[in-house]
C-alpha cells in the first residue's frame, strides 16, 4: 500500500490532543523528526525571520540528506507578515511532492502555526505545527531554551 507521502509505509505523526482545528496537528519536535526522518518527502519548513536563523540557530537534517526550507512568514524589523509566503511554501511543498507532511518550525509555536493554517487553506492537507518551536516557551525566569523545544529535546541543530 502506498502512502501520502513518499513512504513505503505510512508514516504518520502522533497529533497531541487539544489540536485546534484548522491545520493537520500539533506535533512535539521529537515526533517531527521521527517522521522526518522515516519519510525522505517530509519536509521542515522554518518560518521564523533571518535574524533568528543567524543568531539563534537552525535545525540541522544534514545527515537525513535534508537541508529545513527558510521562508519567513514575518520579517524584522517591523514584523510585517511577508505577503510571498504561501507562494514560498506551496512551490516547496509541490517540488517535494505535494501531499507530503510538511512541519512548521519557529520559535515557540505560534508564527508556524498560523503558517500551518494558512497552507491547509491553501489546499495542502498534511500541515503540522512543531508545537514549542525551535527555543520553547518561556521559563519561570522569561528565558528560552530551557523548558522544551527542538533544542531541549536534543534534536540535531547548529549556530553560525
Amino acid at each position: 500500500m502506498s502512502e501520502a507521502g513518499g513512504g513505503k509505509e505510512a508514516v504518520q505523526p502522533e497529533i497531541l490532543p487539544d489540536t485546534d482545528a484548522g491545520y493537520a496537528g500539533d506535533v512535539t519536535p521529537a515526533e517531527a523528526w521521527r517522521v522526518l526522518t522515516e519519510n525522505p518527502k517530509a519536509l521542515l519548513i522554518d518560518v521564523r525571520t533571518r535574524a533568528e536563523w543567524a543568531f539563534v540557530g537552525l535545525t540541522d537534517l544534514a545527515h537525513l540528506g535534508k537541508q529545513p526550507v527558510l521562508i519567513e512568514w514575518v520579517s524584522q524589523p517591523d514584523m510585517t507578515r511577508n505577503p510571498e509566503f504561501e507562494s514560498h511554501a506551496a512551490e516547496a511543498i509541490s517540488e517535494a511532492g505535494g501531499d507530503v507532511p510538511v512541519f512548521f518550525l519557529c520559535r515557540s509555536g505560534a508564527r508556524s502555526k498560523a503558517a500551518a493554517i494558512a497552507m491547509t487553506e491553501r489546499g495542502f492537507g498534511l500541515c503540522y505545527n512543531v508545537d514549542s518551536g525551535f527555543e520553547g516557551d518561556l521559563d519561570d525566569d522569561r528565558h528560552r531554551g530551557r523548558r522544551n523545544g527542538w533544542k531541549v529535546a536534543g534534536l540535531p541543530w547548529m549556530q553560525s
